[in-house]
């Protein structure tokens, strides 16, 4: 499936709660969940240093809200958008509760050798693509047109922590 012009609107969403993340001193990642009709459902920003709980991913609070607030014939029928590809954690959280398509800006292994070349320390968790972690879910990325402003974004971060 190809990106299309909707993509890119709620693309350009999560670049803009990434950048508020990175703001407010968090990593720079943002995801919205929309449903199959296109409205945005729920929206979050990383909040891992604001919190000091490193499991405040935006991914992660999007599946905590859908299990609540959505049928499990929603969820499947919904797409994450979100400005980095899912960690492995967020992979299987997605998977558990049977989201459906997530469209992703930058790819891990992107995001991975960005931190490096800043000299930024390693994550703790291998860098797995989504689909090696759930290789059920439909999956898309990276974002050719938007990866500019993440790597930006992800190299600001890295040299400051």
């Amino acid at each position: 499936m190809a990106i299309t012009e909707s993509d890119l609107v709620h693309l350009r969403r999560v670049v803009e709660l990434a950048r508020e993340a990175a703001d407010a001193g968090d990593g720079p990642f943002g995801s919205v969940l929309v449903d199959a009709a296109g409205i945005e459902r729920f929206a979050d920003r990383n909040r891992e240093a604001s919190t000091g709980d490193p499991t405040r991913h935006p991914e992660f609070e999007i599946v905590r809200w859908a299990v609540t607030h959505l049928t499990p014939e929603q969820r499947a029928s919904a797409t994450v958008y979100t400005s980095g590809e899912h960690c492995a954690m967020c992979s299987a959280a997605h998977a558990w509760v049977g989201l459906g398509r997530i469209v992703y800006v930058a790819s891990g292994h992107q995001i991975t050798a960005w931190r490096a070349a800043v000299g930024a320390a390693r994550s703790p968790v291998a860098t797995l693509p989504i689909t090696t972690v759930a290789p059920g879910l439909a999956v898309e990325g990276p974002v050719d047109e938007l990866v500019d402003e993440v790597r930006v974004l992800i190299e600001r971060h890295a040299r400051r922590n």
